[in-house]
C-alpha cells in the first residue's frame, strides 16, 4: 500500500527504488493524469502540484496540458 502501489500499479514510477522522498525521481505520464493527481499521489496533497510543474518548466509550459508518455521530475 504504498505510494508506487497506488499509482497505475507502479506503471509510471521510475527511479524511486526505496522511495526516499529527499530525492528526485522521475513519473511518466500515463492516460488519465494531471499534476494535480500526481502530486496526490506523490506528497498527499494536489495542491502541491506547481512544485512538479515548476521542477519541468523545461519540458511543460501550461500546467494544465501534460502529455501521455512525458517523463516528469517529482522534486
Amino acid at each position: 500500500m504504498s505510494n508506487e502501489e497506488g499509482i497505475a500499479g507502479g506503471a509510471g514510477l521510475e527511479g524511486a527504488a526505496g522511495g526516499a522522498n529527499k530525492e528526485s525521481r522521475t513519473y511518466v505520464v500515463q492516460s488519465g493524469d494531471t499534476l494535480s493527481k500526481i502530486a496526490k499521489e506523490y506528497y498527499g496533497d494536489a495542491g502541491k502540484y506547481m512544485d512538479i510543474f515548476n521542477a519541468n518548466t523545461d519540458k511543460l509550459k501550461d500546467p494544465n496540458k501534460i502529455q501521455v508518455g512525458q517523463e516528469l521530475i517529482i522534486p
